[in-house]
């Protein structure tokens, strides 16, 4: 009977039902059901977001705050946090930047677009950084850049296995040179800490791209994606005019990636912080009482 029922109301979502009352986006709440954007299947927004927000028709990862990424990854209560308070300033004065991120601070309840901190994974201590696209795409700018470099660096002087998961529209254009800077920046900081021993695993999330892939995202030991991400530098349509030829649909997605070998896995959501606590496990990490 709940199969029927949903499978009217996913006819009628997508416009398919040829009757008068066809049923619109907008008839239905947020906040009690979810429409996939991939699938266009309808599913109850309870088990939506139990499911860690992937679909349950066909497993779409939808994007998910840097709350809610470290809510499912590391150990309840351990987030020790990271230079919270850094806020960036307008080096070239851009017009109203100051007055947008006033606006996203408000909004997010973040002062920029990732979180650091040391925390445990299934008591394991680690050095984390999640990177969270409500704030202006994740875009890096001097303070993304500086905390990521900050987190490194402690990470290194710590003897600390550190993860960063991604997801980033690029460097910030509003603090223009500033922001292309940090590429060179936050890969120096992880060549010291490949340098020290230190293991460094990377996440891709939706979306990884630009400057992020550019540099700290693409220099893991290991890369771990979610499944379907899009992970790329430069958009198709730039690629295509550039070279002149037609790409693969797939072209710039987790899977395409792995089998041309620039990631070495993906990973379904529920099974990342299961998988993580295994390959620091493997590479000599213990439980502070072993």
């Amino acid at each position: 009977m709940l199969e029927d029922l949903f499978s009217v109301v996913k006819t009628r979502f997508n416009g398919d039902d040829k009757s008068p009352q066809k049923l619109r986006k907008n008839d239905i709440p947020s906040d009690i059901m979810f429409k996939c954007p991939r699938c266009s299947g309808v599913s109850f927004m309870d088990d939506f977001i139990s499911n860690s927000k992937v679909c349950p028709n066909c497993g779409y990862h939808s994007r998910i705050s840097a709350k809610e990424r470290l809510e499912i990854t590391i150990d309840k209560g351990s987030l020790i946090e990271f230079d919270k308070n850094m806020i960036s300033k307008n080096p070239i004065d851009f017009p109203d930047y100051p007055e947008k991120q006033a606006k996203l601070r408000e909004k997010t309840k973040l002062n920029d677009a990732v979180v650091t901190g040391e925390a445990r994974i299934r008591g394991l201590r680690v050095v984390i950084a999640v990177m969270d696209s409500r704030y202006m795409m994740a875009s890096m700018g001097s303070v993304v850049g500086e905390k990521l470099t900050r987190a490194f660096e402690y990470a290194t002087q710590n003897k600390l296995p550190i993860i960063v998961f991604t997801a980033s529209g690029g460097a910030r254009m509003q603090e223009g040179t500033v922001s292309l800077m940090q590429m060179a920046k936050t890969s120096g900081a992880v060549a010291r800490h490949n340098a020290a021993g230190g293991l460094y695993i990377t996440v891709m999330t939706d979306p990884t791209t630009g400057g992020v892939t550019a540099s700290f995202a693409s220099l893991g030991d290991i890369i771990i994606a979610e499944p379907k991400v899009l992970i790329g530098f430069a958009g198709r349509r730039v690629i295509e005019g550039t070279i002149k030829q037609r790409l693969p649909e797939d072209f710039q997605s987790a899977e395409f990636l792995m089998e041309k070998g620039f990631v070495d896995m993906i990973v379904e959501r529920r099974k990342i912080r299961r998988t993580i606590a295994h390959l620091i496990k493997l590479h000599g990490g213990v439980k502070e009482d072993e």
